[in-house]
């Protein structure tokens, strides 16, 4: 299924503190966001980053008055957010100390920006709602690359295809998933130590429903299902939906590789339940990359065909309808008519004859 929208499109501005100058261009695939060196003297290309900034795609270009970024609808860490009429793509571009670290002392430049896109009106261009494959590169692993997607069955034979989302399920069906680490090392196990459903492309939005945490299985209907290599993970659950106006699911998952049976790893962990704790031991080898988000959705509840096969398969219950509704307008028929009777007959005044009208004995 696809999603379709106007080329010419809404981007949103939004300054720091800072009064750094930006600005966002939409089109149907990406965002370009500059930014004007002049707003803000020193700003160095190496020391931005986007919301996923392992992804090789997400990097900054410069010329002598602007930086800017082409940020892809799907990748780079965009969320989708959607309200009865639009979708709403976001991203924020943020300054730290040093891109190779996790942490930051001082965040100097944040700038947020989002594309909106009517989800009715005229049709100048498609969307697909897919998300595509992560690639990272890591010191110690090289290049590699995350594929999550939803297969038909157990059999893990035919992915999906991209044209299908968002993918609609019935209550309570299987979705068979699989998230694959693709590397040119061999000696490598992917790990996933947590999964969780949200009603946005975003794992910390609200309401999320963990289905795996610390490597451990949360929810009841979660199955694991035998995979190929070390760097496959199959798994399968229930479908369900969110109570309230949520109509559909995201499935986000935190996943890591390390370097197959090396000790103390998170891989070699595995589950670890809230009453005991791993082992983090350092070392200057690295046999572990950091952990990375993967996501993959929307998916959606079918409409349910109950209500229009109710008919043919209740007879007896129409059959009974007609039967009462009849009934009922009869009733409601000989109330008005008794009604409009006794109306009638109250205008009727009866008065004694005057004597010259009276009849005569006989």
């Amino acid at each position: 299924m696809y999603f379709f929208a106007v080329l010419v499109l809404l981007g949103t501005e939004l300054r720091t503190v800072s009064s750094v100058k930006s600005s966002v261009t939409c089109t149907e695939t990406t965002m370009t966001v500059a930014i004007e060196r002049a707003s803000y003297p020193g700003l160095l290309v190496g020391h931005l980053q986007l919301l996923k900034p392992a992804d090789t795609r997400c990097s900054f270009q410069s010329n002598s008055t602007h930086i800017y970024a082409v940020v892809p609808l799907s990748n780079c860490g965009t969320e989708i957010q959607e309200d009865e009429n639009n979708l709403i793509f976001k991203n924020e571009i943020t300054s730290v100390d040093n891109t190779n670290e996790v942490i930051t002392r001082k965040c100097e430049v944040k700038v947020q920006f989002q594309c909106q896109y009517p989800k009715r009106g005229k049709v100048k261009q498609t969307f697909s709602a897919h998300r595509e494959n992560v690639t990272v590169l890591e010191k110690g692993f090289g290049r590699f690359t995350y594929e999550f997607e939803f297969y038909p069955d157990s059999q893990y034979r035919n992915v999906i295809s991209a044209r299908s989302y968002p993918l609609e399920c019935q209550l309570r069906s299987r979705m068979f998933m699989q998230i694959k680490a693709t590397t040119t090392l061999s000696n490598t196990e992917l790990f996933v130590e947590s999964c969780s459903a949200a009603p946005y492309d975003n794992p910390n939005s609200m309401p999320t429903y963990p289905i795996i945490d610390r490597g451990c299985d949360k929810d009841s209907t979660v199955k694991r299902h035998p995979s190929p290599t070390k760097r496959h993970f199959r798994f399968s659950m229930e479908a369900f939906k969110f109570i309230g106006l949520h109509d559909q699911v995201y499935i986000s998952c935190s996943v890591m590789m390390c370097e197959m049976e090396a000790d103390n790893t998170r891989c070699s962990q595995g589950c670890i339940n809230s009453g005991r704790l791993g082992r983090h031991v350092r070392s200057e080898a690295v046999t572990q990359t950091s952990r990375h988000l993967v996501s993959q959705g929307p998916l959606r509840l079918k409409r349910s065909a109950e209500g229009a096969e109710s008919p043919v398969m209740n007879p007896n219950l129409n059959l009974n309808l007609v039967f009462i509704a009849g009934c009922l307008l009869a009733a409601v028929g000989m109330i008005c008519a008794v009604v409009m009777y006794k109306t009638k007959v109250s205008e009727v005044k009866y008065q004694p004859l005057n004597a010259f009208e009276s009849v005569p004995a006989a």
